[in-house]
This record gives structure tokens, sequence and C-alpha cells, in this order.
């Protein structure tokens, strides 16, 4: 089926791990997603919530090295057009858990399928490869838009709140006083 915003949805896709090569397509693809407005052809923008940057070639680079985790890419026709961070946890009890972030989708294929592709094969891969038995994420309570996309897909609210790194630039110069990430949590099943 084909939408409006891209006359290819999610069709003929091809994932891979990031390497170092990768970091400045990363962090161009990160950014546009969020912030600038460029951002805004998608609906996943934080502009109106945050200015400055989203990350930093740094910041992507630690992920893509990490040894606990990875970052995705997906590709189609060799072109990078969405990734995510995946990173092995424990959870409350000892379990194997794993935590879903840095999350992007080129804006001008938001809503067409291109995310929850993305989001399923990080799902499929961390409970096939790593025992994961729960997803685990952080958004910024007032994204509501996105809260309720990711709720569609199992994931569920906790009310555990982290606040937000104010006075550190590196994670953006917020427009408002009250930002601070929920923990949402999806069960893998097995």
């Amino acid at each position: 089926m084909e939408t409006a915003r891209s006359p290819r949805p999610a069709a003929g896709l091809s994932f891979r791990t990031a390497t170092d090569a990768d970091v400045p397509a990363l962090v161009a693809l990160v950014e546009s997603a969020y912030r600038g407005d460029a951002s805004r052809a998608g609906w996943t923008t934080e502009a109106d919530l945050l200015g400055g940057q989203r990350t930093d070639p740094e910041g992507v680079s630690a992920v893509v090295n990490a040894e606990d985790g990875r970052m995705v890419v997906a590709e189609r026709d060799g072109e990078l057009i969405a990734c995510c961070q995946l990173e092995r946890r424990r959870g409350d009890a000892g379990e194997p858990v794993a935590y879903f972030g840095m999350f992007a989708v080129r804006p001008g294929l938001q809503g067409s399928g291109v995310g929850k592709a993305v989001l399923a094969e990080a799902e499929r891969l961390v409970a096939a490869e790593w025992g994961a038995r729960e997803m685990h994420m952080t958004v910024i309570s007032v994204r509501e838009e996105l809260i309720a996309w990711y709720e569609r897909r199992g994931y569920a609210r906790t009310g555990r709140m982290t606040p937000f790194p104010y006075g550190d630039e590196r994670f953006g110069i917020p427009h408002r006083p009250d930002l601070e990430f929920e923990l949402l949590v999806k069960p893998l099943g097995g």
C-alpha cells in the first residue's frame, strides 16, 4: 500500500550494524528527524520543545562502538534511511532486557511504515540474539502523540520519570521548564 507521503513504504528495507564510517550520516539523520526546520517535514520533530543539537559525532560514535550494544541502520537500495540504538541491560530482577534509543527515520519517510519495520526488527533482534524479555525506552513525557504511537505497538507507560539534563547542551536547549523522560516498557514474550 502506498501513501501520499512516501511512494515506497517499508518494503525493500535491509538492516545491518552501523560502523564508524556511518557516523556522519547517522548524525545528520538524527538531527534531521528531531531538530530544526528539516525535522518539521516529519511528525517526530522536537523543534518546539528543544533547540540546539540532538546528538553529535562523539555521542553517535560511542553508541556505534559500545560493547553492550549496537546501532542498527535500515537501508533501502544502499541508502541509509533509519536507525536505532540497542543496548543490553538488566531489569529490576536481573533479567535480560534491552534499551531502544536514538531512533530516527528520515522525515520525508515518516508515516510510511519504515518506523514500524525498524521497531519490529529491533524487538526481534534483541529477543533472538540477547534473550531480552522486555524492551525499554525513554520518551519526553510531553510527547503525547509519540507515546501514543508506541502504545499502539504494545509499549506501556510506567510513570517512572527521570529528569531532563538541563544545562547540558549536548542534549539540546530546552524551550520549556517541564521536560522529563518517562520509561516505556514492552514485554517481548518467551
